[in-house]
């Protein structure tokens, strides 16, 4: 499964995004890689190329353009990885659902394409060190009179949350007080959200972001809070897979990622296609 897959938004958004005709430099992009740690570039002098594997339909994270090229978040990782390896790079869609065997019987040597890291997903394949997470986010409308949104806050306010979600269970726990409004899925979610029906929402923060970013949103509403990231609630991360054989390359790929890090070219990336931070 991927990290919020259920994100859904248009194609002429993603390509704005893209076009970086939304960057904000003001928004900080996360890291997710220690600066101190100084890890080693393994050899990779018998690989001649890296086969990326991923999907095309997801933007703003993977998706075609109208001559067939491919874009998004996750194409530019994968080819500044290649670049900071000196290596060759190819990239090639595949429908989702055969990402996980396409790799495992070697049509490709590594999936980016927000597979999350899971129990599940690790028995299968190996991944590198998260390159993203999808943390939890609480969403106001810009005129909302909440200053904050703590328990005490949001005691006996009416809280939007996708019904069966973790987000859901996580209100629950934690902010007892408020008053869950469970939603079938993110349209109607947005819908509620935009119309004042609910103080706030609390969902996946990258989806949040890129709809807070597009033009459904009519610059409605704000984060406000959190972000949120208790792994047992909204998972470890989302990493790039490779086979469990294929160590050397999990290595090289976490340098390079440190790397880029470390050089600002993720933060780059980052902000082109997420103009409004998930972080």
């Amino acid at each position: 499964m991927s990290a919020g897959r259920y994100l859904t938004m248009g194609v002429t958004l993603a390509i704005g995004l893209a076009s970086g005709a939304l960057a904000d430099d003001r928004l900080p992009a996360p890291s997710f890689w220690d600066p101190n740690l100084h890890l080693e570039r393994p050899d990779l002098s018998a690989l001649r190329a890296i086969r990326f594997l991923t999907d095309d339909d997801y933007p703003p994270l993977d998706f075609a353009l109208s001559d067939g090229s491919l874009v998004g978040f996750n194409v530019e990782i994968a080819r500044a990885i290649c670049e900071e390896l000196h290596i060759g790079c190819t990239i090639q869609a595949r429908r989702w659902d055969t990402l996980i065997d396409s790799l495992e019987t070697g049509k490709g040597d590594a999936v980016i394409a927000s597979i999350s890291i899971t129990a599940a997903t690790r028995a299968q394949i190996d991944f590198t060190q998260p390159y993203y997470k999808t943390p939890a986010r609480f969403a106001t409308r810009k005129d909302s009179p909440l200053a904050d949104t703590t328990p005490a806050s949001l005691a006996g306010k009416t809280v939007g949350v996708i019904a069966g979600s973790a987000h859901q269970s996580f209100l629950a726990t934690f902010f007892p007080a408020a008053i869950g409004k469970p939603y079938p899925n993110f349209p109607a979610l947005h819908a509620a959200l935009s119309k004042g029906e609910v103080d706030a929402v609390f969902a996946d923060g990258l989806t949040l972001a890129v709809w807070l970013a597009g033009q459904e949103s009519a610059d409605c509403c704000i984060f406000k809070g959190g972000p949120y990231i208790e792994s047992r609630y909204f998972g470890e991360g989302v990493g790039i897979a490779v086979r469990k054989e294929d160590a050397d390359l999990r290595r090289a790929m976490d340098w390079a990622l440190a790397r880029l890090a470390a050089k600002g070219a993720y933060a780059e990336i980052y902000t082109k296609y997420f103009p409004v931070g998930f972080f």
